[in-house]
């Protein structure tokens, strides 16, 4: 897809904002939504695999 970004540029050459296809753009949002949410939960708690594999046995999400 890199091959359909385009450049606008000013009188001296300079690049002063980019045209993408709606699709890379999505794409660039959704990632930066999920740093995004990676920065805020990066100081939550954590659980060993044990605790979280008890947990979804506990609420039936995996079978015992």
């Amino acid at each position: 897809m890199a091959n359909s970004v385009q450049f606008v540029t000013d009188d001296s050459g300079q690049k002063t904002a980019v045209v993408l296809p709606i699709a890379e753009y999505e794409r660039l949002i959704e990632d930066l939504e999920d740093y995004a949410a990676i920065a805020d939960r990066r100081k939550e708690p954590t659980i060993s695999h044990e605790q979280f594999v008890s947990e979804l046995k506990q609420d039936g999400t995996l079978p015992s």
